[in-house]
């Protein structure tokens, strides 16, 4: 054997020993990761929430079981996510087929190429989804992503108070013996309760007593009697537009019922302004230190019995269920929809949709379609209890029905919008609200907010014509001063020679 055979047989023993040193590497320590290039059965799912790996792995899981394809689940940093996702698909290196992805980053990633409209049958979007997790998935007119799970706010009570004061109310109407002249009221309310069990009358009332307008919310706090612990019958996370957006959601259009066109933005109303003079009202009924107040106060607030009503998220429900568990939250409670303003102004919040989007530049779309509704769809009913978070899916069921009013909220809801343009509203919305609840002149307020929003999104100035709001009989009388009112009628009684009855003799 010559010196060249001698020493490629070396090299090749080398190698071996080298080779079978790895794999036993790789065996003893599992954790380090082999770079495998993709086969037509393998598809990439990226995502950014931590707390969505155990439900997305499992799914990969299952889906793999159910059809030979191997799904590999990578979670990212939430930092410049879509440039992530544009560099590794130009790059070719690892490039996600599919991605979960805020609804506001759509029109973003469409254009960009990394979303694509999807493939599934658009039965699936009619039968199994709201109108809201639709429209928050569509762009011009093209479904571009799946709805996965959601985000919106609610009204959360103390189930136990009201429940502790619909009881003794029925306990003082029942041992009040009528009057002259009430029977005929006191057979109505009874009329209205016959046949219902004690229990039953209790939940009848308790379901009554919670307020559907503001303006019962406001009578409810001059009339109830409340343990002494509580410190404000409702509160809420001011300084938070997400929170706050209800009082004119359904009263300002950016971007269409899409939220995608820049050419339908309409912010500065007369309906916006009144809503907005409803919010500046509850500052002074209400009172509150503004700067002190973050949502995580007042939900803890709440967790100690100091609030009966806040407006709040649907994290809110783990969160309870964990306190109590721990033996911190020692109250039952509920969930029912935002109280409307008035009678003829409605309240209609926010929502943010978590979606699914495939990536246009992947060469395996078909596949990734497939995954994307088994995740959000078939697979949707385990969502909630490994992860915590709302399925945007309408199909499933809930034991909690707190969960179902949220999912009733989210159905009613103004989908985030999606155009780039406006990509700052929010932070403007928020300053205009802090404004507003500070004093500053609602109108003025709102014109300025709709001269910048749209001044941005042309490229020119903006000033729009000024609204004269007229005031109408109604607000005059509700913030009549009534001391100042008997005064004024006890000055006419005067000059007519009215007075007391005893200096007239």
């Amino acid at each position: 054997m010559n010196i060249t055979k001698r020493v490629l047989s070396m090299l090749l023993c080398v190698v071996t020993v080298a080779w079978f040193i790895f794999v036993s590497i790789t065996e003893i320590m599992p954790g380090l990761e082999v770079q495998e290039s993709k086969d037509k059965d393998s598809i990439v799912v990226w995502y950014t929430d931590e707390n969505l790996t155990d439900y997305i792995n499992s799914a990969c899981v299952s889906y793999n079981e159910m059809y030979g394809v191997r799904v590999v689940a990578k979670l990212q940093t939430g930092d410049e996510y879509l440039e992530q996702i544009n560099l590794a698909s130009i790059k070719d290196e690892g490039t996600p087929d599919l991605y979960v992805i805020s609804n506001d980053m759509l029109e973003r990633a469409y254009l960009g190429g990394l979303a694509t409209a999807v493939t599934a049958d658009d039965t699936i979007f009619d039968v199994d989804f709201p109108q809201a997790a639709r429209e928050a998935v569509t762009y011009k007119d093209k479904v571009v992503a799946y709805p996965f799970y959601f985000e919106t706010s609610a009204f959360l009570y103390n189930r136990s108070y009201l429940y502790d004061m619909a009881s003794n109310q029925l306990m003082a109407d029942e041992s009040t013996e009528p009057e002259d002249g009430e029977e005929e009221a006191e057979a109505a309310v009874a009329e209205d309760e016959v046949g219902l069990t004690t229990e039953e009358k209790i939940e009848k009332r308790l379901q009554a007593s919670i307020p559907e307008t503001f303006s019962q919310l406001m009578e409810f706090s001059n009339t109830c009697d409340v343990p002494p612990e509580v410190e404000t019958i409702f509160k809420w996370d001011v300084k938070d537009v997400f929170y706050n957006y209800f009082f004119v959601g359904n009263y300002v259009n950016i971007g269409g019922k899409n939220g995608d066109d820049s050419a339908q933005i309409d912010i500065y109303n007369m309906d916006a302004i009144t809503a907005l003079t409803v919010f500046q009202d509850l500052n002074q009924f209400f009172s509150f230190e503004y700067e002190d107040i973050t949502y995580d106060s007042v939900i803890q607030e709440f967790i100690e019995g100091k609030i009966v009503f806040t407006t709040a998220t649907s994290d809110v429900i783990k969160r309870l269920e964990e306190a109590k568990e721990n033996g911190e939250f020692n109250f039952e409670y509920g969930i029912a929809p935002i109280p409307n303003l008035n009678d003829n102004l409605i309240s209609r919040g926010m929502s943010v949709t978590s979606t699914v989007a495939v990536n246009g530049f992947s060469d395996k779309k078909d596949l990734a379609n497939s995954f994307a509704k088994y995740m959000t769809v078939n697979k949707a009913s385990d969502l909630y209890d490994m992860t915590g978070k709302i399925s945007a899916c309408s199909t499933i069921t809930y034991d909690n029905p707190a969960m179902s009013a949220y999912y009733e909220a989210y159905a009613d809801s103004i989908p985030i919008p999606k155009m780039m343009a406006t990509s700052n509203y929010w932070l403007l919305a928020e300053i205009a609200f802090a404004n507003i609840w500070a004093g500053k002149n609602v109108n003025e307020e709102v014109k300025n907010l709709s001269e910048q929003l749209k001044g941005q999104v042309m490229g020119v100035a903006i000033s729009e014509d000024y609204i004269d709001i007229p005031v109408s009989p109604e607000d005059e009388i509700e913030y009549i001063d009534e001391d100042a009112e008997r005064e004024a009628a006890q000055g006419e009684d005067d000059e007519n020679g009215e007075g007391d009855s005893t200096e007239n003799e």
